[in-house]
């Protein structure tokens, strides 16, 4: 699992915020769906629905979340 990955999942987890993980290192069809989603081959990739936010650190993560609403 990446670093980026894992600080996402933590700061999610910090914030009891409830997920679920594709492993697209082993899983072609979430590799794809990632790609499909972000346009991108690089992750991590969140979608939150139907909003999508690829290739963030927890400092863009939380950005994301404050712009669309989910945190104030």
């Amino acid at each position: 699992m990446c670093g980026w990955c894992q600080e996402a999942k933590v700061w999610l987890d910090e914030r009891a915020w409830k997920y679920t993980t594709c492993d697209v290192g082993s899983d072609s069809t979430a590799r794809q769906r990632a790609i499909d989603l972000s346009g991108q081959g690089c992750v991590p990739v969140v979608e939150v629905d139907g909003l999508v936010l690829g290739d963030f650190d927890t400092g863009q993560l939380e950005a994301f979340l404050k712009k669309h609403g989910y945190l104030e």
